[in-house]
């Protein structure tokens, strides 16, 4: 029914009541519209329905809706459903203005999938909402399969009291099963509501003195929070604002989630589901209906990175496809919920299997890790110099690679990205990344370049060659670090004593040599003497020689890579503190911004 700010309509069927959220809605049932061609059928509660088309094998006229056949499951919401053979539309003309939800209940009851002739029924139709298309060539069964029921959401705005959904058969799909003009759209039902809490679900409002006054208590006691949340949002929106630049002209092509879809995916964000912790936050192991698994990860309230890096992700990787990219299936932004939705990589991160001995079972052998390398290399080549889209990554480590099922990279974690422009020199004031794995030149004086990407790999491959973390590992020497080792050992080209002992004899010492002497001239001092990440491609697949690496002894260089992390053999936390300063002292920051330049331990996931 409908109260001016709600609709609920049972289609095919008689009224039917339906506890929602442990709220009971009536469905208002539309079987007694005959559907006759051409005509608009007027309910009392300010809606109505309207068809074109001919059921072309039905000689006597009848109702056009079809029921469900015998000895299905499905609740009673899913037993009927309003079918047309061209155009089916539904209007409610007394709405309130304003933004609503709008879902809509499919169930293939028609069609079979059993060795009978109607198991070869394809039914495809488009979906309109407010003359906008929203959903093109939709199957039921592609959806959720036979007989199983799915709901769609959309967003709808109503801004002259009138909304409008159409169903229209766009000429695909069977013709003649199980009769001619019963292929066209197929609803169940249509349930809207306003986004807006003024009106109740079912259009039910209590207009009792009591709770007249209960309204106006709270209001009174909640009028100084109001009033601080209102600053607080203009606040942020004004950051937003002059930080999401370079959002401007970029269409987000990308599904949305329901949160509801999201909770049920994942048991309620169940402790059991988890399979990662980041600066982010957590990221849940989840199921779609349709049998998909998915990773989503959500938005924690301590986030170091928030909204803007949210809506960063979005706009880098939603324009972006390769093979060694992560694949983002889509998003939720419903209320304060934010959430990305991913393809589920079976084998964690990079830096889980590499690192934690004790959580991975896996050894990677020699040719695996060879081909992870190229593969992350790949990835960063297609990043700065064949996508449309010139892109800085500026956070690549161990933890922001994942691996598939068959130990595949894709590149992860989109948060941080940065549009590179050639043209310009750019310098960053807001310094952002992993200690250990920034470049010199971006963290000391915000320097940024696709170059800062190229050294960062350059750290990950001596990892993968090593097995060792370059912030965790300690040699028994003076060196601070991991890459501070490998310089030191590159004098004697004794680069043997980097590779993981536990590969033993299985290792290829060619191409583990080349490995470290690509990763070492990745990590140069200068950007300018570094590769780029097509040219490292080139040189790990044997397109190109790589002549010996001269060792360079330039204080300078020593400096800049070395100088913020040295004095013994500091813990993580001291490297933190000294890396801090450093970076705060040489790029003028305030001690505000530096709460976000650095995300501390590796994140997995």
């Amino acid at each position: 029914m409908t109260d001016g700010c709600s609709l609920h309509v049972n289609s095919g069927g008689d009224n039917l009541r339906v506890n929602e959220n442990n709220v009971e809605v009536l469905y208002e049932g539309d079987a007694s519209f005959d559907g006759s061609a051409g005509s608009f059928h007027r309910s009392t509660n300010n809606w109505g329905l309207s068809s074109t088309g001919d059921f072309l094998d039905d000689y006597i006229q009848t109702n056009r809706y079809v029921e469900s056949l015998q000895g299905t499951n499905l609740t009673s919401l899913y037993t009927t459903a309003r079918l047309c053979p061209l155009s089916l539309t539904y209007i409610s003309y007394c709405l309130e203005n304003g933004d609503y939800i709008v879902n809509l209940h499919f169930a293939e009851i028609q069609y079979t999938n059993d060795s009978t002739y109607l198991n070869l029924g394809r039914r495809i139709f488009d979906i309109y909402i407010q003359g906008q298309c929203v959903k093109r060539d939709f199957n039921i069964e592609d959806e959720v399969g036979i007989r199983r029921p799915v709901v769609l959401p959309f967003n709808a705005s109503v801004i002259n009291n009138t909304l409008e959904i159409r169903f229209y058969w766009a000429g695909k799909g069977t013709t003649r099963l199980p009769k001619r003009g019963r292929y066209g759209p197929l609803i169940s039902a249509i349930s809207i509501n306003p986004y807006s809490k003024k009106c109740a679900i079912g259009g039910k409002t209590k207009k009792t003195n009591k709770i007249a006054y209960a309204g106006f208590a709270l209001v009174g006691l909640c009028l100084l929070f109001i009033i601080s949340a209102v600053l607080w949002w203009k606040r942020c929106s004004e950051d937003r604002k002059r930080n999401d630049k370079d959002f401007e002209g970029l269409e987000f092509k990308t599904t949305s989630f329901s949160f509801k879809q999201l909770k049920t995916a994942t048991c309620n964000f169940n402790a059991t589901s988890k399979i990662g912790e980041g600066g982010f936050g957590p990221v849940f192991k989840g199921t779609l209906r349709d049998g998909t698994i998915i990773a989503v990860k959500q938005l924690s309230s301590r986030s170091r990175q928030g909204n803007r890096e949210f809506l960063n992700e979005i706009g880098m990787i939603s324009c972006l496809q390769h093979p060694n990219l992560v694949k983002l299936h889509g998003c939720c932004m419903e209320g304060d919920q934010l959430l990305l939705v991913y393809e589920y990589l079976e084998n964690n991160s990079l830096a889980n299997v590499l690192f934690d001995s004790n959580q991975s079972r896996l050894l990677l052998d020699w040719p695996t890790r060879f081909k992870i390398c190229v593969g992350i290399a790949r990835g960063l080549a297609f990043l700065h110099e064949e996508s449309r889209l010139k892109i800085v990554h500026r956070d690549i480590k161990a933890t922001n690679v994942l691996l598939d099922k068959d130990l595949n990279p894709k590149i992860s974690d989109f948060g941080l990205a940065r549009l590179h422009e050639d043209e310009n020199t750019h310098v960053s004031t807001r310094v952002a990344g992993t200690i250990g794995y920034m470049a010199p030149e971006y963290a000391l004086w915000g320097h940024l370049s696709d170059k800062a990407d190229v050294y960062s790999f350059g750290v990950v491959a001596l990892e993968i060659v090593s097995g060792k973390n370059n912030n965790r590992f300690i040699p028994n020497n003076d060196s601070v670090c991991l890459l501070d080792w490998a310089c030191r050992l590159q004098n004697n080209k004794h680069y043997e004593e980097i590779f993981d002992e536990r590969l033993e004899s299985k290792i290829n010492r060619e191409e583990a040599e080349i490995m470290v002497k690509v990763a070492l001239m990745c990590t140069n001092g200068s950007p300018s003497m570094r590769p780029s990440m097509s040219e490292v491609v080139s040189m790990l697949e044997g397109r190109t020689c790589i002549s010996d690496i001269e060792p360079e002894v330039s204080h300078y260089f020593e400096d800049l890579r070395f100088k913020s992390m040295g004095g013994g053999h500091p813990t993580q936390s001291s490297l933190e503190t000294q890396y801090s300063a450093t970076i705060q002292s040489e790029s003028c920051l305030s001690p505000s911004d530096h709460s976000e330049i650095v995300s501390g331990e590796p994140r997995s996931y």
